[in-house]
């Protein structure tokens, strides 16, 4: 009788586990890279609502400043001196749009609500120039770019909205 030769089952279950242990790893390092994903999208999501608070704060702010100066509570030198202060800080609000980690997908409302901001701070200086010179005009410039702002500003949270929705 012909004996036939054993076929070494160790190094199959070798094998199998090897491939087993890749797979394990494989999956983990997927169900990782979600995680940190989801952990920058929502880092990314808290930094972007920090610098739009920021920014209706700043808004505010200045807006009270301007009625009070209109209701000749605070005078114009003193208005001017707000103003300048209240152009520093919104270039400052405007310089922290550069330093998002912005996902692909919501690119385009960060784009929208950048342009807002600096067309807020655009209408601000005219309004400033208004509030030296008593030109209606500039008045009238500072009030539209204001409404322009606003509709960057709807654009981008639909845009934030639909892409948060996973439709860009």
């Amino acid at each position: 009788m012909v004996r036939k030769p054993k076929k070494n089952k160790g190094i199959g279950r070798l094998a199998t586990l090897g491939i087993l242990a890749i797979l394990i790893g494989i999956a983990i390092y997927y169900f990782y890279s979600a995680d940190q994903g989801q952990m920058r999208g929502l880092q990314f999501g808290n930094e972007l609502q920090a610098i739009q608070e920021e920014l209706k704060a700043e808004q505010a702010e200045y807006y009270s400043n301007v009625s009070m100066w209109q209701e000749d509570s605070i005078s114009t030198e003193e208005m001017l001196q707000i103003s300048d202060l209240h152009l520093v800080r919104m270039d400052n609000i405007i310089s922290k749009y550069a330093d998002l980690q912005i996902p692909d997908t919501f690119s385009g409302a960060v784009k929208l609500f950048k342009l807002s901001t600096e067309s807020q701070l655009e209408s601000d200086i005219h309004l400033i120039n208004w509030i030296e010179t008593g030109n209606e005009s500039e008045k009238i410039r500072s009030d539209e770019l204001l409404q322009q702002s606003f509709e960057y500003e709807l654009a981008g949270l639909t845009s934030y909205n639909d892409a948060k929705k996973g439709n860009p």
